[in-house]
Order: C-alpha cells, then structure tokens, then sequence
C-alpha cells in the first residue's frame, strides 16, 4: 500500500519529520537526493537533512510513498481540522485548474465516468489511460503493416542472401526473408503497452488493480522499447488513429517523467509536476477567453524584439495577455504572477517589466493580475526628472480563491477583472 505525504508549495521536509503519519526517512531523502543530481531539478531544492519544493505542484512518487504538493495562495491553518480542509480545497482547487486549461486534453472525461475519488492527481491520470485504452480495445486496436524478418518454409516478400546463407546452409528448404505483414505491432501500441506495465508496477489503489490486470489480459503482448521525446515527436495521427491522442498524450507524460532506481530497484520516481505559474497565466487567460463577448479580442504570448546585439540574436519580450476592445480601441497588457503580496506593492522587477510593455505594445493600460485577498489599486509611472506623475498606468488587481468550484471561480476573474479596467461596462459582460 502506498503512503502519502502531503505539503504545499514553498514547504520543506526534513529527515525524520512525520507528516500526515508518514514518516520522512533516510531511504525517501535519499532518494529525492538522487533524483536531484548534480545539476538539480526545477520541483524542489536540496536543504540541510531536507528539501524545499519550488512554486511546482503534482506529485513525485518515490517507490511506494507519493509525495503530493499543492498550490496555496494564502496562509489560512490554525488547527489540524483547519489543515485537512485547506488540503482538500487546494487538492480539488488543482484538478479543476487542470481540467479548465484542458492540460494534454485529458480531464475531458466527465466525472460521472470516472470512479476514482478526487484525492490524488496521480491516479487521475492512470485512471483516464487505462480508460481510453479500454476503450480502444473495445473498439478494435489498429493494424498497420511493418517489415518482418523471418526463416519461413515458403518464399515470400524479398530474401535476405546473407542471412540466408547464414541460417539455411544445411537448411535448403528454408528461406530467410523480409516480407510485409499487417498487425497491431506499432509503435502506438509499443508505447502504450510500456506505460501499461508502468502503470502496473507505480500503482497500489486497489480499485484500479483488476483493470490494469484485464488490460494486460487482452492487450497484445509487446516487445520493449526504448522511450526517449523523439519518439513522441515522430508520431504521427491520421483518421484511424486520431481516437490514441489523448492516451498518448498521458503515456508521453508517464513515460518520460520516469525515472528508475537503477541501484536497488525500489525507489523508482515518476514526477508529474506543473509550474504554477504557468498554471495560473493558462488559467486567467481561459477565464478571460471564456466569459469574453464579441467586442474583444485575447491573445496570448504575443512575442516582440527589443534588443538585438550587433552579433548574435535578438531579445525578445513576451506578455502573458492582450486584450483588445474592437469598439473602443482600447489595449491592455496583462501579466500574471502567482505570489501573494500580502498588501505590499509589487516588487520594482514587476513594475519595470510592465512599463516596457506599456511602451512596446502601444498599451492603454497595463495589469498585474495576482491570487490573494481581493483588491484593485492604480498606479501611476513617475516622471524621472520632475518625480511627478505621468499619465503611464499600471493597474494591479489581487483575486480571491473564492472557492472550489472552478467554474463560478472563472466568472468571478472575468467580471472582477473586466469592471475593474473600465475596458467594457457592466451591461456588456454577458456570455457569447
């Protein structure tokens, strides 16, 4: 049976410190240490008997002990009763952040099909492989045809000299050739059989257990093969293979995010980790996008140059957000930030990186967008020689976590951010 630990981002562990009955011990720490390596990893940072995780949440299961790390966005534990509700509110609060980016398309799958408890990302994801994978078997699995090598008692497709000579010497009768055959041995298959044996061995819910067991009842045995991205970036979907998408795309994230204990074997890692930054930028945006009326336009990532050296390339700058209103000719930059300011001003890097997009874009308005307790303030750029105010204008706006369901959380982004900006009028936030 698998143990669980879990913490928040920004929060350290240390060597033999119990969390949630679970202890910290020198075979886990060991581990994580080894995982590190010497160039480290972006989830945590090596600390003294200990490590801190970074402003990355998911999960990293070490053997058979799943470390869970959320996001939070306030400081709200005074009790342990107080704890287990901020955990099970942050935990829902991140699957449904993942499910509103649409992350890899997986959480498409309605929650009614899905029987696993919203208690760990982790078996989220197994659970949606094994069942487009079960539904692919219940379709039919794809046949493709594949070169086969093979001594056959009848010639068929082209003789191989060398190898012939090699094998039927004494064997006239025989003849080694490479001849076309057509079955469900491809790579598409090869990669989900991989992920199916992986799955087998990370998993300990015994509700998954007999599904992974019928999965390996019916799916076709396959030959090993070598995972690496490239793989992934070769493969190619047509219409009869279209339906493997979204089991590739978890598979793809299982596979190259494993990392095997080569030393005793029992302490293998497979970290499924997000940056909450990014996280938050995808989710703003999709909010935003999603309650947008027709007068706006939104834009993500939109890449301008500002430097170039006279050898070598250019610099460029890329905003989270554009916004655009058609019929007031109005743009505004937006950029997020996942960090709570706690009611102190933006850090001077955040206010200089808006002024250069201010400029850049040709901005009416720039903002900063921020989770925290709920608040607006406007600001203004200062003259550099007279120390007055300019007319240059950045906004920053704080977001409650108003609560677990995401889609009321979305609607409240959109209509707090949208009255605040004066970018359109109260009467015109309606749904497209």
């Amino acid at each position: 049976m698998s143990k669980t630990i879990t913490v928040f981002e920004h929060q350290s562990i240390k060597l033999n410190q119990v969390i949630g009955k679970v202890e910290v011990n020198s075979n886990l720490l060991h581990a994580l240490q080894s995982y590190s390596g010497e160039k480290g990893v972006p989830y945590f940072s090596l600390i003294h008997n200990g490590i801190k995780f970074n402003e990355y949440v998911g999960v990293i299961q070490v053997g058979s002990t799943i470390i869970e790390v959320l996001p939070k966005a306030d400081n709200s534990i005074s009790s342990n009763a107080d704890e287990e509700k901020t955990i099970t509110r942050w935990r829902s609060i991140l699957i449904g952040m993942l499910r509103a980016i649409n992350e890899i398309d997986i959480f498409a799958t309605s929650n009614s099909s899905l029987k696993i408890k919203k208690n760990s990302v982790l078996y989220l994801y197994f659970e949606i492989f094994i069942k487009e994978v079960e539904y692919l078997l219940h379709a039919g699995l794809v046949k493709k045809y594949r070169k086969k090598d093979g001594n056959l008692t009848t010639m068929k497709g082209k003789l191989l000299f060398g190898k012939n000579i090699q094998h039927n010497l004494v064997h006239q009768e025989r003849f080694y050739v490479s001849y076309p055959t057509y079955d469900t041995e491809h790579q598409l298959h090869l990669i989900l059989y991989k992920t199916i044996l992986l799955i087998k061995n990370l998993n300990s819910n015994i509700e998954l257990k007999s599904r992974i067991g019928s999965l390996l009842l019916h799916f076709p045995e396959m030959p090993n093969i070598k995972v690496s991205a490239s793989i992934f970036e070769k493969l190619i979907f047509n219409r009869k293979t279209k339906s493997y998408k979204k089991a590739i795309d978890i598979a793809k994230l299982l596979l190259l995010n494993f990392h095997p204990d080569v030393v005793s074997g029992k302490n293998d890692v497979l970290a499924l980790m997000f940056d909450m930054n990014k996280l938050w930028e995808k989710f703003v945006f999709k909010s935003l996008k999603k309650f947008k009326n027709q007068d706006t336009i939104i834009n993500e990532q939109v890449t301008k140059y500002f430097w170039k050296p006279k050898n070598g390339f250019r610099s460029p700058i890329i905003p989270d957000i554009i916004m655009k209103n058609i019929k007031q000719d109005i743009s505004i930059v937006l950029d997020t930030k996942w960090k709570n300011l706690n009611g102190k001003n933006p850090s001077p890097d955040d206010l200089k990186q808006m002024y250069v997009y201010h400029n850049y874009y040709e901005a009416n308005q720039v903002l900063l967008i921020y989770p925290g307790i709920e608040s607006f303030n406007t600001g203004f750029y200062l003259h550099p020689k007279t120390g007055s105010a300019t007319e240059t204008e950045c906004s920053v706006i704080c977001l409650s976590v108003i609560n677990s369901n995401i889609y009321e959380w979305q609607k409240y982004i959109h209509d707090f951010i949208y009255k605040n900006l004066n970018l359109l009028s109260a009467n015109t936030l309606s749904l497209v």
